[in-house]
């Protein structure tokens, strides 16, 4: 029985690995997708992507509660998403780990984990993974920045150094929102995403 539940255990394991590999990224100049598929927020309202963009864009990220990147990137998260919202920019972060939604990031949990934050902004569950699957997301977290027409400029990390916040030697994301807002070009359009896999149900 025991060497069943091991064998059982491993191949739900090889399983995700497999589906994990076979995801596609969006890549830059890609179009926003699943653009109007509602997501219930932590504030109790259905909303989707094109209910959070604005005016110049819209920065969507791929978090949770519990992962220990996220916790390192948390003060990089609540400064990046303010100077997004500052720059007229709307943000989502979403909470994709469904084989999770009992436990950690459960909803009552996203909201506490809200609160505890202080999020100016929407954090909603991602029900089936249906957004990160069309987004091809894999990490959390994980960030998408689109400008006014829908058209995604940047992908991957916040910054040079996911790690170590005091060794961090470019702000990606905050640079390519300058350059969106100002009308320029992407100097640096993708960045490796460091970060726990998202929970997706097998």
């Amino acid at each position: 029985m025991k060497k069943t539940l091991v064998l059982l255990a491993a191949a739900v394991i090889a399983g995700s690995a497999t589906f994990a590999q076979n995801i596609t990224s969006l890549t830059p100049g890609s179009a926003l997708p699943a653009a109007t598929i509602k997501m219930k927020d932590v504030s109790g309202k259905e909303i989707s992507l094109d209910d959070a963009k604005k005016k110049n864009g819209l920065l969507v990220m791929f978090s949770c509660n519990t992962c220990p990147y996220v916790v390192k990137n948390q003060a990089r998260t609540n400064e990046i998403a303010a100077y997004a919202q500052k720059n007229n920019i709307g943000v989502i972060i979403i909470n994709s780990n469904e084989a999770q939604r009992s436990e950690a990031d459960s909803y009552d949990a996203m909201k506490k984990y809200a609160t505890d934050q202080k999020y100016n902004w929407y954090y909603a569950v991602d029900t089936d993974s249906k957004i990160a699957n069309a987004f091809g997301a894999t990490r959390t977290p994980e960030v998408f920045l689109f400008n006014s027409k829908g058209t995604l400029e940047y992908k991957g990390a916040i910054d040079d150094n996911p790690s170590d916040a005091s060794a961090v030697t470019r702000q990606h994301l905050h640079a390519a929102i300058d350059e969106v807002v100002g009308g320029k070009a992407i100097t640096v359009k993708e960045s490796k995403s460091v970060g726990c896999t998202i929970k997706r149900q097998s």
